[in-house]
Order: structure tokens, then sequence, then C-alpha cells
């Protein structure tokens, strides 16, 4: 970090005489405190950035198209950094100074094969007395002790979650724990437990849970997780995996210390000098209290009456508390907090970090929130198929990961055996995840954290994963026949892709009432639901979350009269071409389509 001894006093018409390469300027900072560390005086500063348009003065806050200019006239590289990055980049260049912190643990694995059940046996086994009968969890983690060790565990609501906090950027979970019943073995949210965890880049290790039952078999168990690419240590593999019973609480101490053993080969560890620095896990807005977090700490630590920032909303700590709802004045790296005092209810997976004083945490919030009114919130950028040649020629990829859903398993088979394959010398073509049935929103939080492209066979996603996908930028490919989605994937790697169909939604509606017409045949008597329903739009029939039918609208009546479009709360007449088979209870979708050429 520079600061002002690093750069002789000058004015700005000669070089700084610097030999540094980058300065940087943190977020927040106003004219005066850059012109300070780059050693100029703010006059000078203000003088020149008005020839390039910018009329600011010394008490204006600093933005990245600002630092351009500056960078341009010192011939420097002056760099705009976060307050979070410059702290924690200050945390780990200090190896000296890090400690051993407790590891953070995700329990994931597929429904009813005991997460639940080995959360509460892991709690309750660290509880004495009376507490162990009544167990109130206030926050969403919790700390144990195992020999005078502590472990965090994340009580995560599902792999959506976990993964939102990854494609957010939130690197909160050290390790996850895969929980995969005896007599079960590996079931499809098992595989995507594996796959998100995978993507999130976090060590697995495995408890295989039910061992008490009759119908248990471990050996087969282990034989199903060395086909997702779990190869366990008994089995010659690098995986650790402990047999338990959750239910009889047999063999969780080994668990427990098989947990502490992997995060000492991590070396998971936090450097306690710095500003405390960590991640929202969840958030509410309580009535009484007002808006509420909780925080897990990874460097440093957390005081009451320390001033914060966390994405757009700052504040002051009124008020700290631990799982039990018991009151805190201090937290360390590691351990679930509730902390009180925020301007409004923060996102989930946004970064919590101390500053110097409110004034700093308000000075920042109120940069943010200019930016976000000045422009559209910054994605990452998304693959696409028809962007897959322009990056292979620019050498900007080597991988190409896929997520495949299909109808049936044996589809699921057959693109399984036949995608790899197709990889070239230039691009490797992964699967992150496959599996039978709809897409949803888990696939696509699960493709935007990969980086993926969405293959779906012969299947329709809803219009609620439709909008997650354009929201998370996930390229989501339909098809019906296994040729055209080989050719495709082959002409993509060589750059020939064809046109694609582009679907936008317009509306849907719901059948009330069926009537026969002469010459008309079967007329759907439909209330519009959502959006707005086009004489010359497309549609498809939907039963029971099934797509039964595809075709175009031959007729659209209000009341008596033809129409060219029916808008939302209205009833309407809607008649289909080539298809009579409707019920009372289907849903309409209208769309239109078109073809978009690569560019």
């Amino acid at each position: 970090m520079k600061n002002k001894a690093d750069v002789k006093k000058t004015k700005v018409k000669k070089k700084p005489k610097s030999k540094a390469s980058e300065v940087f300027i943190k977020e927040g900072m106003n004219l005066r405190e850059a012109a300070d560390i780059l050693g100029i005086k703010s006059k000078d500063l203000i003088e020149k950035l008005a020839e390039k348009g910018f009329a600011l003065s010394v008490n204006d806050l600093i933005s990245e198209p600002i630092t351009d200019h500056i960078s341009q006239e010192l011939d420097l590289q002056v760099k705009m950094i976060s307050v979070e990055k410059e702290i924690q980049q200050r945390a780990e260049s200090k190896p000296e100074e890090m400690i051993p912190r407790p590891p953070v643990v995700t329990i994931m694995g597929h429904v009813d094969h005991g997460k639940t059940t080995l959360l509460d046996a892991i709690r309750e086994s660290n509880l004495v007395g009376k507490e162990s009968g009544g167990i109130t969890q206030h926050v969403g983690a919790y700390q144990v002790l195992h020999k005078n060790r502590a472990v965090t565990f994340i009580d995560t609501p599902g792999h959506e979650a976990f993964t939102q906090l990854r494609a957010r950027g939130a690197k909160l979970t050290d390790i996850v724990v895969l929980v995969v019943a005896a007599d079960d073995g590996v079931m499809p949210q098992t595989r995507e437990a594996i796959n998100h965890a995978k993507a999130a880049d976090v060590p697995i290790m495995v408890a295989i849970n039910k061992t008490d039952k009759k119908e248990a078999d471990i050996d087969k168990t282990k034989q199903q997780l060395s086909k997702e690419g779990l190869l366990v240590e008994d089995w010659g593999g690098d995986i650790i995996s402990v047999d338990i019973s959750a239910k009889e609480k047999a063999n969780l101490d080994e668990l427990q210390e098989m947990i502490l053993l992997l995060s000492d080969v991590l070396e998971i560890k936090a450097n306690p000098n710095v500003k405390a620095h960590g991640v929202i896990l969840e958030a509410r807005l309580d009535t009484q209290k007002g808006p509420i977090a909780t925080v897990i700490i990874q460097h440093g630590t957390l005081s009451q009456g320390e001033a914060f920032i966390s994405g757009t909303c700052y504040g002051k700590i009124r008020a700290l508390f631990d799982e039990k709802g018991k009151p805190l004045k201090k937290a360390v790296p590691s351990l679930p907090v509730e902390v009180l005092g925020f301007s409004e209810v923060p996102s989930a997976g946004d970064i919590f970090q101390v500053t110097s004083d409110l004034d700093q945490a308000k000075q920042i919030a109120q940069y943010r929130l200019s930016r976000l009114k000045k422009e559209q919130p910054v994605r990452p950028e998304r693959l696409t198929l028809d962007e897959l040649f322009k990056k292979i020629e620019q050498e900007e990829i080597k991988e190409l990961p896929l997520l495949i859903k299909a109808d049936v398993q044996g589809s699921v088979d057959t693109l399984m055996d036949i995608l790899p394959s197709l990889s070239t010398d230039q691009v490797k073509i992964t699967i992150v995840h496959s599996a039978t049935g709809n897409i949803t929103e888990s696939d696509v939080l699960l493709a935007s954290a990969s980086n993926a492209i969405i293959l779906a066979y012969n299947i329709k996603p809803s219009q609620k994963v439709i909008d997650l996908a354009n929201e998370e930028k996930v390229e989501i490919r339909p098809y019906t026949v296994i040729y055209h989605l080989t050719e495709d994937l082959k002409k993509a790697l060589k750059g020939l892709l064809e046109p694609v169909i582009k679907e936008t939604y317009l509306g849907k509606a719901e059948i009330r009432r069926i009537f026969k017409v002469p010459r008309a045949g079967m007329i759907a008597g439909c209330f519009v639901v959502d959006g707005k329903i086009t004489r010359k739009a497309e549609a498809r029939v939907i039963r029971n979350d099934e797509v039964i039918h595809q075709g175009r609208i031959s007729s659209l009546k209000h009341l008596k009269d033809n129409v060219a479009e029916v808008t939302k709360d209205s009833e309407c007449g809607i008649g289909l071409e080539k298809f009579s088979d409707i019920q009372e209870g289907d849903i309409i979708e209208a769309f239109v389509s078109e073809k978009i050429k690569p560019e």
C-alpha cells in the first residue's frame, strides 16, 4: 500500500519520481486524500482533471474513471481498491502473523440421509445437563468443542444457498462433509451436493450414515462414490471417510477428529492483527431490533461499538449475540455471531468489513449507492456457445463446462458417454452435473458458479428458471435430438455455429371454461394471470407442470370481438392450432421466438 512517504511531493506537470509501478487508492477516498497518497497538491490535481472534463472539489469522491486519467497524467498505475480487498490483502500478506482458526464446515447430502440428525447429534453431544434437552438456535451456524478445539458448522438450508454464496464470490466454507446413507447409497441430491462442492473448490470428506441399519451396505456405497470421483482412503484414494450412525451417536468423535485433522492439513488460518473481516451468512428484519445479520469473521476480532460496511449497508455495532442469544463483547475468527446495528438488511454473501469510523463507512456506502444509480451492476461474463470460438482463437478458454438435464436416465447416460469424447486439442469438455428431471433454480446457480452451459434434452424450463438464468447470464440450450446437440457442440468448437432460437416469454392464462364452437372447434375460456397473450404468438399447454402441447394460437377473442392482444387480469377466448385436448385448470403460456445469428 502506497502512502505519503512513498512518492515525493511534486507538481503535476512533472512526473513523480517514485519507482513504484502501482499506487492504490481506497474506495470512498475523496480527492484531497488521494492527492495526499500520490504526494501532489490538491489544486494541481483539480486543474489537470478539469482539463479532462472533471469538475471536482477536494471533498468529491474519486471514481475509477478518474483514477484512469490520473494514471495517464502521472505515468503510474493508479488503481481503485475496495476497503475489503485492502484488508484481506494486508491480512494474508504477512504469513508470520497468521494463526490457526477453527474450520468452518458445511454438511450436505441427499434428503433423508440424516444431515439434520447428524447436526443435532453433534450439537447435543457438546451440551451438558438441562441444555441438552432443549436447543434453541438463533443463527444459521453454531460452534462446538471437541477436545478443547472448536469447529463451526453451517446449518445451510440447501445447496442453492451454498452456491449463491459461492456465486457472489464468498469463500465461507473450509470443508464440506457429505452425508450418504449406507442403506440408500448415492442419490440425485448426493450427486448435486458433490458437484456444488467441486464447483466451489471446497475439500470434501464423507460421513457414511445409518450404518446401524440391517440394509446398510458400506462397500456398495463406497463403490458408488468412486463412480462420482470420490475414492475413499481405504480404497486407495485421498477422500477421508467415516462410518457413523447419527441416530445412535456412533463414531461422532472420530468424525470430528477427522475434521480437525483435515483442517490441520489445510492449514486454516486467520490474521488477528487487522480490522475484522468476514461474510454475511444470512440476514433478516426484526420488528423490534431492526436489521440483523449472522456474520462469520474470517480475519481480525469484532468488537462492540465498531463501525462497519457491508455492500451498500453500513452501521455501528450496537450488540453481538452468540447462537444461544447470549450477549458478547467480542467475536473471534470462525465464531458465528448475530450483529445488530445495520442501516438496512444486507445480502447473504456480502463481505462484512470493519472501518476506521462511522463517517468512513457512510462515505463508502454512499459512493457505492451512487455507482449503482449510474450503472448496471457488473456481472461476471458468462460463456455461451456463440462466444466459444472467439475465446478459443484468443486462447482465453481451455475448458467447456456443461450441465446436463434430460427427461430419462438413458438419455443422461448417452450424453455422458458422447459429450466428453467431443473434446479437442484446444478445449476439454467437462460435465459439472447431470441428472434427470426439469431444470431447477439450483441447476442455474450451479451453472453460474461453474460458468457452465446448461444442455436441456427433451425438457422445457419453467419461466421462473428462465428468468433466473437471464439474471445470472447462464445459457440454456434446449434440444430434442441428440444429433443436433452434438452437431452444435462440434460446430461451436470449430466456430461454425448456426443461428440459435431466442424465446421471449409474453404471458400466461388459466383455462377456466371450455366451449365447443361450430367450425372453430374447442375454445378455451381463459383468465390472463400474467403478462399478455397476443394473436400471433406461439403457445404451450401446461398440465401438472408438464408441457403437453406446443403450437400456434389460431384465434383470440375478448368478449365477442377478435383482438390482437389481451392483458393481465382480463378474460379471453383462445383457440389453438391443431389441438383440442384441453382441460379446465390447464395453463396456456404464450411466447414468441426468433432466430439470432452469432456475432
